[in-house]
């Protein structure tokens, strides 16, 4: 192994109570970017979904994915991504890591670990990134991005506070 490959995830779901995966986008920390979306049931979209998620689902050929074809693209795009490193799948939701492994049947490739950096986006950068760009929030493409561009890894301090 010659390192780790950081890699920002968000999924858009269909809703809370009965999450099934509607799109995901990964942001390599290196710049490469990979999104999906795939079929869902619009039924068991919650409202929140169909208002604000559907709206900005791209559905066009070369993002749309048929569900037992995702892992093989996801695969085909870490291939890529890797050159020989591990990745670190970083995310901000557990909901994220939960279809993550669903896409694989509940077992991801060995050489992705997870990690939830919830507690490392600043907030008012991943802000800045929706209103600089003009890119739209609850599109899982666009939330990966500002995760990439929001994340700040937390240094522990051994000095006490005064």
């Amino acid at each position: 192994m010659t390192g780790t490959q950081l890699v920002f995830m968000d999924t858009e779901f269909t809703s809370f109570a009965s999450p099934e995966l509607v799109s995901i986008g990964m942001a390599a920390s290196t710049g490469e970017e990979f999104y999906a979306e795939v079929p869902f049931p619009v039924a068991a979209a919650s409202d929140f979904v169909r208002e604000v998620v559907m709206p900005l689902l791209d559905g066009c050929p070369e993002v749309c994915c048929p569900a037992d074809r995702l892992a093989v693209r996801i695969l085909e795009w870490f291939a890529v991504v890797r050159t020989g490193a591990d990745v670190v799948l970083c995310f901000d939701s557990p909901y994220d890591e939960r279809l993550f492994r669903q896409i694989f049947d509940g077992f991801p490739p060995a050489s992705v670990h997870f990690r939830n950096v919830g507690r490392n986006i600043n907030e008012l950068l991943r802000h800045d990134f929706h209103r600089s760009s003009g890119l739209p929030e609850h599109h899982a493409l666009n939330d990966a991005r500002a995760m990439r561009h929001a994340f700040r890894e937390r240094v522990r301090s051994s000095r006490p506070y005064l």
